[in-house]
């Protein structure tokens, strides 16, 4: 179980740390907003599901 939270937590810093990075860029680019919307918006998604999976992981590490 200490394995599976320690993935699923370096999963979070990870793509927290790519969308940090890749929104701005995102952003910045021209016409980047229309054709990325649907990838920045999963991001965020799994974000949220990553932020539950994690806490309720760490539930039972502890």
């Amino acid at each position: 179980m200490n394995f599976i939270f320690q993935l699923t937590l370096f999963a979070f810093i990870a793509l927290s740390f790519l969308l940090v990075v890749g929104v701005p860029v995102v952003f910045a680019s021209p016409d980047g907003w229309a054709t990325n919307k649907r990838t920045v918006f999963s991001g965020l998604g799994l974000w949220v599901l990553l932020v539950f999976v994690v806490a309720l992981l760490n539930s039972f590490v502890v």
